[in-house]
């Protein structure tokens, strides 16, 4: 394969790079920036440029059979924020994209999408694929929007693209902004010496994947020739407060968090069923919660001092 990793500087792309490298894949990385936790890869081939620079993104893909879209220019806790730049950043670039895609007759196109915010409000179960879909952000909407032009595209130009609904992801690399990724923002700031902060009552359930086993997924559906959507998931939901003694136990720290007013935006259960990707690609998380937290901490602490 010869892969295109749009964000393959960023947290998850940058993992993305190492699960193709080591499949034997030949890459290229496109992104705004070079990469902030390493050293460019020997062997992988590296374009900087805007995600929206119709031009660069051409030249960029010459030559390549697969694509992977990992970039988005807002996150889910900011998106509504501004709508109108989540759709011109991250809708109207893609649907730029797979016209590029189209003229150079490119058709795998494996897509990042988002578990988390697309099914909206859901029942206390693990989702499936086939959950209607409910966003109640605009993160969510303008994701279920590029889902909906990819099938149109599959139907109308001969697309390839499969949507890969990750839930939460978290692992070394990840940025530490405050504003996506809780653990990596929890183990922050204990590294800091700063107050924990919950929205709401810290009942929340989430579904936190490590970033290797996301990674792995995207490579080997990409090795297929599944067109659709697939959840990514750890398949067990995780409250934050449940979070947060895992935390405690792996940093040894004892922590009192402070709990603020919970958030509109902020769906009360979120966990992924991911038997479909079991079936589809022989695929499982094989990462141990704690052990993963433990290497995420580890990789914090050695990037810091």
């Amino acid at each position: 394969m010869r892969a295109i990793v749009l964000g393959g500087n960023g947290f998850i792309g940058s993992h993305v790079v190492d699960a193709l490298l080591a499949g034997g894949h030949t890459v290229t990385v496109f992104d705004r920036v070079p990469d902030k936790f390493r050293d460019p890869l020997p062997g992988v081939e590296f374009f900087l440029g805007d995600f929206q620079d119709k031009m660069a993104i051409a030249e960029a893909l010459n030559g390549k059979d697969a694509v992977f879209h990992l970039v988005s220019t807002t996150f889910p806790g900011t998106a509504n924020l501004d709508p109108k730049a989540d759709v011109t950043g991250n809708l109207i670039g893609t649907l730029s994209l797979i016209e590029s895609m189209n003229s150079m007759g490119i058709e795998r196109l494996v897509y990042l999408s988002s578990g988390g915010t697309v099914y909206g409000p859901a029942p206390g179960h693990p989702i499936p694929e086939d959950h209607p879909l409910n966003p109640i952000n605009s993160y969510g909407i303008v994701k279920v929007a590029i889902e909906q032009y990819l099938n149109m595209y599959q139907k109308s130009h001969g697309l390839k693209p499969i949507a890969i609904r990750a839930a939460n992801p978290f692992g070394p690399r990840q940025a530490h902004t405050g504003v996506q990724g809780v653990i990596s923002t929890f183990l922050r700031r204990i590294y800091e010496n700063e107050p924990i902060e919950i929205w709401g009552d810290g009942q929340v359930v989430r579904d936190y994947l490590y970033v290797e086993d996301l990674a792995d997924l995207c490579v080997k559906a990409a090795e297929t020739d599944y067109c659709g959507a697939v959840n990514a998931g750890s398949g067990q939901g995780r409250s934050l407060l449940d979070v947060i003694d895992a935390i405690s136990r792996v940093t040894k720290t004892p922590l009192e968090p402070v709990f603020k007013p919970g958030r509109k935006i902020d769906v009360r259960y979120s966990v992924l069923d991911i038997s479909w990707a079991k079936t589809l690609f022989d695929w499982a998380p094989s990462a141990d919660f704690d052990r993963a937290l433990e290497q995420t901490w580890q990789w914090l602490q050695n990037t810091s001092s």
